[in-house]
């Protein structure tokens, strides 16, 4: 009854609650069904794999907002958050706003700041990326919508000061208008530590994308990239889930998205939400 009220009111009465309370999915998640069968049967999966909630993108090219926001209402699935490109909202801030307060999220992030992979993640491009975070951040916050950056991994390149570029981006974003959105595999792919991360900038996360790294993995690799086999199944890798779970609510993080990026996202998936709920957190 309780998810159902929930449901019925939308994401923007519910308040802070428990890890499992705030469980969503984040739609890459069954992205293969997308490109096989339509966005439309793609939300039609993660509804059939348990979900309300889950964080997405804008309507498809060609759908309208009415249409998206119907095949969502018909679904019973809700949607705290969505993910624009760093380019989309360099093109045009104004429209990104106006579309992401009509579909009534609360949180927008970006997950990707353009830069040459050969070359890695620059300060010249952390500079800017921080300036552009600013800009947008105050223009969503005006529109009574949380702004956020997922890193990648590639921001955590030591920097001669013993700094990295993330810890740039953390101090040159205003906290009243840039968020941030700690994904635990590239957190940790990227050789940080998931919990001391969060007690670090205590003030500054608001989401979290729930995912997990294989055992042996290697870590400290500053790309935003690995292969699909080193995703698995959330509790069956290296991340000490408690101990994440238990920070997170204390700095208070709002949205727990599960995210799968390996090849058996459908067998991972139903296992990574029964760990989850096995925690009682």
């Amino acid at each position: 009854m309780k998810s159902l009220l929930i449901a019925l009111l939308g994401a923007a009465t519910v308040s802070a609650a428990g890890v499992t309370d705030h469980l969503g999915l984040q739609l890459y998640s069954v992205r293969s069904v997308g490109k096989a069968q339509g966005w439309a049967a793609a939300l039609d999966k993660a509804k059939e794999l348990g979900f309300t909630y889950i964080e997405g993108g804008p309507p498809p090219k060609g759908v309208t907002l009415d249409q998206y926001k119907a095949e969502l209402a018909s679904r019973g699935l809700v949607l705290p958050s969505t993910g624009y490109a760093y380019e989309r909202l360099t093109k045009d801030i104004s429209s990104a706003v106006a579309q992401a307060k009509a579909l009534g999220v609360q949180y927008v992030m970006v997950a990707w700041v353009p830069h040459k992979d050969d070359e890695g993640f620059t300060s010249d491009e952390a500079t800017k990326a921080a300036a552009d975070f600013n800009a947008w951040g105050e223009a969503f916050n005006a529109a009574g919508i949380t702004f956020a950056y997922h890193a990648h991994g590639y921001e955590f390149r030591p920097l001669p000061d013993g700094t990295n570029l993330f810890d740039f981006i953390v101090k040159n974003t205003n906290p009243k208008f840039v968020s941030f959105e700690m994904d635990v595999f590239w957190v940790t792919h990227g050789g940080q530590d998931p919990v001391k991360l969060l007690e670090k900038y205590p003030d500054r996360w608001v989401l979290m994308h729930v995912k997990d790294i294989r055992k042996g993995a290697p870590t400290g690799i500053y790309t935003g990239h690995a292969p699909a086999t080193d995703d698995v199944a959330v509790g069956s890798g290296q991340v000490d889930w408690p101990a994440v779970f238990t920070e997170a609510q204390k700095v208070g993080v709002k949205w727990y998205f599960i995210e799968d990026e390996s090849d058996t996202p459908f067998e991972n998936i139903p296992k990574s939400v029964a760990y989850v709920k096995s925690l009682g957190m």
